[in-house]
């Protein structure tokens, strides 16, 4: 028996990733302490010693099993719009400013008549109890410990009902637009019993994709599916407790059904009390349609990637959606987000806010809530340096005035 084969598998990609981490060189011993521990999480590094979300991806994926890795890293086809929604941002360079005071600073964002310390938001990433056993509660109470915006998803792992109690305050509620319309109706209005403010209607998943990484990941994994997602929501209207009690027997397009129009938007908009916000907005042509048939803010999504794999980031498609809007509501920005400096950069092009889907996902599966807490304060610590070094106190400072573009400056002009 070789070296190798005395480690489990599990534990043997633990090793394997944390010796790709800057942190393995300032841990002697951690490996070691690894290969000796029966749960891959009582090894690992110290979130202090952790300083950027890419550490985070790396140590989530040694600790989850293939299949459910994949799940969370999946896009479409060869996965290059996942990987676009985040190096398109090297595209844009930002001018720094050194004669500004910024002794008063101030990085909160107001929406809808809420104030947020940050203008970064947990985006709705379904499934957490895929990642981490104290699933949507867990981030949901580091949403409360740092007073974050949370957007829950409708297949959510638990039930929104204990997601509004764990974080102490009601949450965004996103929906999926069965072709049922009933369905429809009742989980708007569940939501808006529970307390939710805003509903975020996405409509950027279209059935049928395919998903080739999560494929091959479910080819590696050995183990029998149904033993954990028996109470799971991958199965989504039939399992997600959103849809509990819900009559789902005549869905058969539970995300986005294929005849969605503009009237559709309309039906939604009767039913909905409160804010309404559309997410997966790309164009500026849609952008103007949802502002006219009731849209009170809009998303620029692309789903992270996982449902085209059209080749144009969300930062590209920022300017012409925040052109169409013209003021008249909210632009927020998901898709790609890594670094603080990212944040600026989306701000700069016109967003009000800017959602982190995966980094929250990678935070959860290895440390639970202290780890989604991690990964908001580093976005908080990289967007607070960058502001000073722009001379940009405060969120309504940073204007287009702040980038450059330093290639294909075509893509970013707005129209």
């Amino acid at each position: 028996m070789g070296p190798d084969e005395a480690v489990p598998s599990g534990r043997r990609r633990l090793l394997q990733s944390l010796a790709a981490l800057p942190v393995a060189a300032a841990l002697p011993g951690l490996l070691l302490r690894a290969a000796e521990a029966g749960d891959p999480r009582s090894a690992l590094p110290r979130l202090g010693d952790l300083y950027s979300v890419a550490e985070f991806e790396a140590l989530a994926k040694s600790v989850l099993p293939p299949a459910h890795f994949g799940y969370l890293a999946t896009g479409v086809e060869d996965d290059r719009t996942v990987s676009w929604n985040h190096d398109a941002f090297s595209l844009l360079e930002i001018r720094a400013s050194r004669f500004v005071d910024v002794s008063a600073f101030d990085m909160g964002v107001s929406l809808f008549g809420a104030r947020w310390p940050s203008p970064v938001y947990l985006s709705a990433v379904s499934s957490q109890r895929a990642f981490h056993p104290e699933a949507e509660i867990a981030v949901a109470r580091a949403a409360a410990s740092r007073s974050s915006l949370m957007m829950l998803s409708s297949f959510s792992s638990t039930a929104v009902e204990d997601v509004v109690s764990a974080r102490g305050a009601p949450v965004w509620q996103q929906i999926y637009p069965t072709d049922d319309f009933s369905v429809t109706r009742a989980i708007i209005e569940r939501a808006q019993r529970a307390g939710a403010p805003a509903i975020a209607l996405t409509v950027d998943n279209r059935s049928g994709r395919f998903n080739e990484t999560l494929q091959r990941s479910m080819r590696a994994d050995t183990r029998t599916c149904t033993q954990c997602h028996v109470n799971n929501s991958h199965d989504g209207v039939r399992k997600a407790p959103l849809y509990a009690g819900v009559d789902v027997t005549h869905v058969q397009e539970s995300t986005q059904p294929s005849n969605l129009t503009p009237v559709f938007l309309d039906r939604v908009r009767q039913v909905v009390k409160g804010k309404l916000v559309v997410k997966g907005i790309v164009t500026g042509e849609d952008a103007d349609v949802c502002v006219r048939h009731g849209a009170d803010g809009i998303v620029v999504s692309n789903h992270g990637g996982r449902d085209e794999e059209s080749l144009r980031s969300t930062i590209e498609c920022l300017p012409e959606v925040v052109k169409a809007c013209k003021g008249r509501v909210p632009v927020l920005l998901d898709g790609g987000i890594r670094r603080g400096s990212d944040v600026f950069k989306a701000l700069a092009l016109g967003a009000s806010a800017v959602g982190i889907g995966r980094p929250q996902a990678w935070g959860l599966a290895p440390y639970g809530q202290a780890g989604v807490e991690a990964i908001l304060d580093i976005f908080a610590r990289e967007l607070k340096s960058i502001m000073r070094q722009a001379g940009t106190p405060d969120v309504a400072s940073i204007t287009r005035a702040h980038i450059v573009t330093r290639e294909k400056a075509a893509l970013f002009e707005a129209g």
